[in-house]
């Protein structure tokens, strides 16, 4: 059982959200918070596999809470719930270790299938959110540009494998589903993520996932 701790200050969308978990058995949620100081709390009483956390709430918004998370309950992967109208959040959230970012009116399908990616160690990123990332953290068309063709020269220092790697990476697949893809073993999927962050000069899959979209490395199919 994936074990879930659910974050947000409105019970309406609490309870849509929860009813979306409940359709798959191998989800289980076992507690919800109405504020970020709740959420820490709760992350430290039932030690979940997965936070869910919105942006907005009172007492300590989404991120401090995700980062109090990170710090008291590091086993917890922990995955913000944003909103078209968020995207400043999103970017400051890169850095802080956050396992996924997952918008709030997407596909139910794309938040189950994030949060058995998280919990599986993967990293991810909704296709719509990474787009809206990438914007963000480039406000101009020109600077957009230039991320991109500083995300494709970084990606040009891989070898064809951790290229491989990478793509898989950005589309939200964990280690042990990138070995099966690629035919590799797990240990050998962690070298190669390993040496690739460390070119890349990433520091964790969400940062690498990003990077992973801005060079054109995740197709539709993926």
């Amino acid at each position: 059982m994936i074990r879930v701790l659910l974050a947000d200050d409105e019970a309406m969308v609490r309870a849509g959200v929860r009813a979306i978990l409940e359709t798959d058995e191998a989800i289980e949620v076992v507690a919800e918070a109405a504020d970020g100081r709740e959420a820490v709390e709760a992350a430290q009483r039932h030690r979940p596999d997965v936070a869910l956390l919105d942006v907005r709430m009172p007492r300590m918004d989404g991120l401090a809470a995700a980062a109090e998370i990170a710090r008291t309950a590091p086993e917890t992967a922990r995955v913000i719930l944003t909103t078209f109208s968020e995207d400043a959040y999103i970017a400051r959230a890169l850095g802080d270790g956050a396992s996924g970012f997952l918008l709030k009116s997407g596909d139910p399908r794309e938040l189950l299938a994030g949060v058995h990616a998280v919990a599986d160690g993967a990293a991810f990123l909704s296709p719509r959110v990474a787009q809206r990332v990438i914007a963000e953290l480039g406000a101009g068309a020109g600077d957009r540009m230039s991320r991109a063709a500083e995300a494709r020269a970084k990606i040009a220092t891989l070898t064809d494998r951790e290229r491989d790697v990478m793509a898989l990476v950005g589309a939200g697949f964990s280690n042990a589903e990138i070995g099966r893809r690629l035919h590799l073993v797990e240990g050998t999927v962690k070298a190669y993520l390993s040496s690739a962050f460390g070119r890349l000069g990433v520091r964790n899959r969400v940062q690498a996932a990003v990077l992973a979209h801005e060079a054109g490395l995740v197709s539709e199919d993926r």
